[in-house]
């Protein structure tokens, strides 16, 4: 089954009083597998990585030091 191309990456931040306000990241495949065997995805900049399995399940990649990744990150398919 061949991975999807691009993804949107929905960060939800908890501690805002607004649940519904979440921020959104176009990222696509790269030609690197992540820790899990899945492929990575990356935002036009490099800096936003994840590794996205084929159910959407998401794990977010350091690209430099000291970076904190947001807790609820999700993964919706652009087709």
């Amino acid at each position: 089954m061949r991975s999807r191309e691009r993804y949107e990456l929905v960060f939800v931040d908890t501690t805002t009083p607004d649940p519904e306000a979440a921020d959104v990241v176009m990222v696509h495949r790269t030609d690197s597998s992540g820790p899990g065997g899945h492929p990575v995805y990356a935002d036009d900049t490099g800096i936003v990585r994840a590794e996205i399995s084929d159910r959407a399940e998401v794990r977010m990649i350091a690209s430099g030091g000291h970076q904190v990744h947001a807790a609820m990150v999700s993964a919706r398919p652009v087709t």
